[in-house]
């Protein structure tokens, strides 16, 4: 790591404070992932056609970008807490381009920002920024398809194409990277208290299980608890049917029916996991690092053999974005293994650049104390790294091609945490 990312000696020890993580912040606002996605279901306008070939991909690829230049400056929309406060990145980012950041974190959740810049950009007048994050999702899906996305030019963007895992350079949402790259990924698995539960759970039946009645944690979020059902059934969600969420809605009746759920939470369950109100439950991957490093705790995370749920947010820019070559130009540094691992020390989400662990260690190599067991608990977490074997048992959320069709899955798992 470059020594301009070491101006605050007291920086890694900031790490260990009581953070509110970026999936924290939705459910503060008392929001769900699917209650989210729902909300702009009812957004009208021009669809735009897809590219049929790549020829005419490229096409549109050319067309957008001749004659755009850079212009020395970039607004950037982010998530809170995504970044270290002191933005060390964009300091950076600054001296060696000569490009100034506006750096901003007024995304709170993907329905309210897609309502808030939806008016503008179907007017064809600018939304203040010039790149901003996206949760994988149906937000997502109706940027592309209302036509509000430039199309990237990768030959703008060699530190993805260099250093980006695998996994990241064909998301089944955004085949090719044609409109976005990630920022950062989590996963949402089973989380367990050790003092409670001796042997680590390996399958979702654990959250079934008649000896943990009473506590078991679900989320009241539809589209984890209807993913969990159907990784217990043997379904992949991506994939599943109407008739597949019928028999998870069952499987989940059946469970809080038989009084295991102790409560399905829409707010914080990281709490009750580590005070022991619940033993096991559903849980999101950087909560349980972040409470681990913040409070002390030794609670485990665990991948099932049925699968996880991988969620991204990805960085995208709006087509009428004023700065798109400094835009595209601030992505591709983000792609910068160096830069890669700071952000990945800092959130610890998962980061999409693999070869940021070996800056991860070094780093380490280098520290002492307390920083140094941080960052030697940040590059040998799962959590932050997924082995391959991990990231072949994720999937994502089931795509909704229709407002009928995302309505009749909500009514069917909402009936279940409501009722």
């Amino acid at each position: 790591m470059t020594d301009s990312f070491r101006q605050d000696p007291a920086f890694l020890r900031g790490l260990t404070q009581g953070r509110v993580g970026r999936r924290d912040a939705m459910r503060l606002a008392g929001l769900s992932v699917a209650g989210l996605a729902l909300a702009a279901c009812g957004v009208q306008g021009k669809g735009v056609a897809k590219p049929s070939s790549s020829a005419q991909a490229q096409s549109e690829v050319d067309k957008y970008w001749s004659g755009k230049v850079k212009n020395g400056h970039v607004d950037f929309a982010n998530w809170p807490l995504y970044m270290d406060p002191k933005h060390p990145e964009l300091q950076q980012f600054t001296q060696q381009t000569g490009i100034t950041v506006t750096y901003k974190e007024v995304i709170q959740d993907n329905a309210g920002w897609f309502a808030k810049i939806q008016p503008q950009l179907a007017a064809g007048q600018t939304i203040d920024y010039d790149l901003m994050v996206v949760t994988n999702g149906i937000q997502f899906t109706q940027l592309v398809e209302l036509g509000y996305l430039v199309p990237l030019d990768h030959s703008k963007l060699p530190n993805f194409t260099a250093n980006a895992g695998a996994r990241y350079k064909n998301e089944s949402y955004d085949p090719g990277n044609v409109y976005s790259i990630p920022w950062t990924s989590g996963m949402t698995g089973i989380a367990y208290n050790p003092k409670y539960i001796d042997t680590p759970p390996t399958s979702y039946s654990a959250l079934w299980d008649p000896k943990y009645k009473g506590k078991v944690g679900m989320m009241s979020d539809s589209q984890e608890i209807g993913n969990f059902a159907m990784f217990l059934l043997g379904v992949d969600p991506e994939k599943s049917t109407p008739a597949d969420w019928e028999k998870a809605a069952a499987k989940l009746k059946e469970q809080r029916d038989a009084g295991i759920v102790r409560k399905y939470y829409d707010q914080s369950y990281v709490d009750p996991l580590s005070k022991g109100d619940i033993w096991i439950c559903q849980a999101w991957s950087g909560d349980i690092f972040q409470k681990n490093v913040s409070d002390g705790t030794d609670l485990k995370f665990v991948i099932p053999e049925e699968g996880a749920t991988i969620w991204t947010d990805n960085m995208m820019i709006p087509k009428t974005a004023a700065n798109p070559v400094d835009a595209i130009t601030l992505m591709n540094f983000f792609y910068d293994t160096q830069v890669a691992a700071h952000l990945a020390e800092y959130i610890n989400y998962v980061t999409p650049v693999p070869g940021a662990k070996d800056v991860v260690l070094a780093d380490a190599s280098k520290a002492t104390g307390d920083d140094k067991k941080l960052l030697e608990s940040v590059a040998a977490s799962p959590l932050v790294f997924p082995t391959d074997a991990d990231y072949a048992k994720l999937r994502t959320y089931r795509s909704f091609k229709t407002t009928a069709e995302q309505k009749q899955y909500e009514n069917l798992f909402q009936s279940i945490t409501t009722s």
